[in-house]
């Protein structure tokens, strides 16, 4: 992690750069990442258009996991341009990382990501399956508030890549 600050919005959202204190620590996001059972991936596609579907998923070794069929949309997109922002369901408590996909192959890494999504949702990915994508968020930014007091808990990471 590089760095911990406000995110950049306009000043009528009620953000005072200047001030740090109620801002959020990276844990208590990286706990609502593993919480969550829902998440929302947007992808573009070649025409520019934006892609939103929700994906299930995992915060695992400090990074983001999930996996699609290469052929859906989404496949397609990430295919075409690896930039995806992965956001959490709640409006409310935010959590959005942006960054690049990646296609996992360490089939240690898969080993690993089979058996925590069995545990958190009752269902095996089949890892050896050659058509079917896994893959791994490497996020460079992230955004989390807290809607109850958004001005105050509004924060950003940038991250080292």
């Amino acid at each position: 992690m590089t760095n911990r600050d406000r995110p950049s919005m306009p000043q009528g959202y009620g953000i005072a750069k200047a001030e740090a204190g109620g801002m959020l620590d990276w844990p208590a996001v990286e706990a609502k990442l593993t919480e969550s059972r829902n998440y929302w991936i947007a992808t573009t596609g070649p025409d520019g258009r934006p892609h939103a579907t929700p994906v299930w998923g995992l915060w695992l070794d400090g990074a983001f996991f999930f996996s699609t069929d290469p052929t859906s949309l989404k496949g397609r997109n990430i295919a075409r341009n690896s930039a995806i922002i992965v956001h959490l369901e709640s409006g409310d408590d935010a959590v959005i990382l942006e960054g690049e996909a990646e296609r996992i192959t360490d089939t240690a890494v898969l080993a690993r990501f089979a058996d925590a999504y069995d545990v958190k949702y009752s269902f095996r990915p089949d890892t050896n399956d050659p058509d079917f994508g896994f893959y791994t968020l490497r996020h460079k930014v992230a955004m989390a508030w807290l809607e109850a007091d958004f001005p105050n808990t509004a924060t950003r990471w940038r991250f080292n890549s």
